[in-house]
C-alpha cells in the first residue's frame, strides 16, 4: 500500500494546480480511478467525484481533500520584462524570497523565480526585513513586456512554487503541496479498497477546489450530495520541531490524527468542534486497528470543513488527518507511515457505520 500511496503522492505533487485552476491535478486523479476501475464525475465547478452506494439504511458518507495549492497570480507586466504578483491563499512572506516558481501559461509553463536583491548592495536594516507580497518581483529571464506576453503570460496567469518531490531519511518525503495531494493520494487508495468491498455505508469521494482560496469548493459538492456525515483529510500541525514544540503533541511519524478543536478568527469566525458520535467512531476504529490515533487542538486553523457541517440542516463533522511540518512553505514535509496508517483507519472507521449509527446528540 505504502509504495502506491507514494507513487501518487509524487505523481500529484509534479502537477501544479493553484486554487481555481485545478484542471490537470483533476485529470491526473480521475485517469487513476479509472484504472482501479472507479468511475469520476466533474462538476460545474471542478469538484471530482466517485460514489460507491451502500447500505440505504447506514448513514452516508462524503469524505474529501482538496486538490488545489495556494500560490500566486500575475498582475502586473512590467516594459522591462519582471512581473508583479498578488498572493492567492495564505503564502508567508517570508517563505518566498528567492524561490522557485512556475507560471502556467496559455502556451505552457515557464519557470521563473522571485526576485531577492543582492547581498551584497543589501543595506544593514534591508537585512532584517520581508519583502511585502505588493513588492515582489517574478523574473523569467524575458526582458520586455512584448516577450513574457509573447511566451503566453498575461495578466490573471497562475503562478505556483516549482514543483518538486524530495526523498527524506526514515520514509519521509519533502514536495510542494503535500497540503493536500497527501490528502488526495490516502482517498485514491480509499477508493481502491472502497471498489471491492461487499457492504457499507453510502460514501461520496470528493477531490475539492478552491480551498486555499475560499473555503466554498466542497460546499457546492456537499450541497448536491447531502451526505449525513463528512470527513475532510487535511494537515495537521507538527509539533515536534523546537519552533512548534509548545502547539500540541502532534508528531510526524506518530500516526494518523483527529483534530477536536479548531477555529480562525481573522474575519471568518468559523471552525469546527466535531460530532462526539464521529470521535469515538475513529478512537474506536484505531482501538481495533492497533493504531496510534493523535489528537490536535489548535486555533488559527481552518478547513473547507467549517463550511460544509452548515448545509441543509447540519452535517455530522470530524477533521481527520497526517502530522505535517512546514505548512505552506514551498516544500512541506510528511511521512509516509503516517499516510498509510491514516488510509488503514479510514477503512476501520467507514466499515463500522451500519444502520445502527446514531448521529443523535444525547
Amino acid at each position: 500500500m505504502q509504495a502506491r500511496l507514494k507513487d501518487d503522492l509524487r505523481a500529484l505533487m509534479l502537477i501544479p494546480g493553484l486554487s481555481g485552476h485545478e484542471d490537470r491535478v483533476r485529470h491526473e486523479i480521475a485517469a487513476r480511478l479509472q484504472v482501479a476501475g472507479v468511475a469520476g464525475r466533474a462538476d460545474r465547478a471542478g469538484n471530482l467525484i466517485a460514489t460507491f452506494r451502500g447500505d440505504e439504511n447506514a448513514p452516508s458518507v462524503m469524505l474529501f481533500a482538496h486538490m488545489d495549492q495556494l500560490g500566486f497570480v500575475v498582475r502586473k507586466i512590467r516594459d522591462d520584462g519582471l512581473i508583479r504578483v498578488e498572493r492567492l491563499g495564505g503564502v508567508p512572506e517570508r517563505a518566498m524570497a528567492a524561490q522557485a516558481v512556475l507560471l502556467c501559461g496559455r502556451k505552457g509553463d515557464v519557470p521563473g523565480l522571485i526576485a531577492n536583491k543582492a547581498h551584497h548592495a543589501t543595506t544593514p536594516d534591508e537585512k532584517y526585513q520581508v519583502v511585502r507580497v505588493a513588492d515582489v518581483l517574478v523574473d523569467t529571464g524575458h526582458t520586455s513586456r512584448g516577450s513574457v506576453e509573447a511566451a503566453g503570460i498575461t495578466i490573471g496567469t497562475p503562478v505556483v512554487w516549482q514543483p518538486r518531490v524530495l526523498d527524506l531519511a526514515g520514509g519521509r518525503i519533502a514536495g510542494t503541496s503535500v497540503d493536500d495531494r497527501a490528502g488526495c493520494a490516502v482517498m485514491l487508495e480509499v477508493a481502491r479498497m472502497l471498489a471491492g468491498r461487499k457492504t457499507g455505508p453510502t460514501v461520496h469521494l470528493v477531490f475539492s477546489v478552491l480551498e486555499e482560496f475560499n473555503l466554498r469548493g466542497a460546499v457546492m459538492a456537499a450541497e448536491a450530495l447531502r451526505p449525513d456525515i463528512a470527513l475532510q483529510i487535511d494537515l495537521m500541525l507538527a509539533c515536534d520541531t523546537p519552533d512548534m514544540a509548545e502547539r500540541g503533541d502532534m508528531r510526524l511519524g506518530g500516526g494518523p490524527g483527529i483534530s477536536l478543536y479548531s477555529f480562525h478568527g481573522r474575519g471568518t469566525l468559523n471552525g469546527v468542534i466535531p460530532h462526539p458520535a464521529l470521535v469515538g467512531l475513529f478512537e474506536g476504529a484505531a482501538e481495533t486497528a492497533g493504531l496510534t490515533l493523535q489528537r490536535s487542538a489548535q486555533s488559527g486553523i481552518l478547513t473547507d470543513l467549517s463550511h460544509v457541517q452548515t448545509v441543509g440542516a447540519g452535517i455530522a463533522a470530524l477533521d481527520i488527518g497526517y502530522p505535517m511540518r512546514y505548512s505552506h512553505s514551498a516544500l512541506e514535509v510528511c511521512d509516509m507511515a503516517d499516510l498509510e496508517a491514516l488510509t488503514r483507519l479510514i477503512g476501520k472507521a467507514l466499515a463500522a457505520i451500519g444502520p445502527g449509527f446514531s448521529l443523535e446528540r444525547s
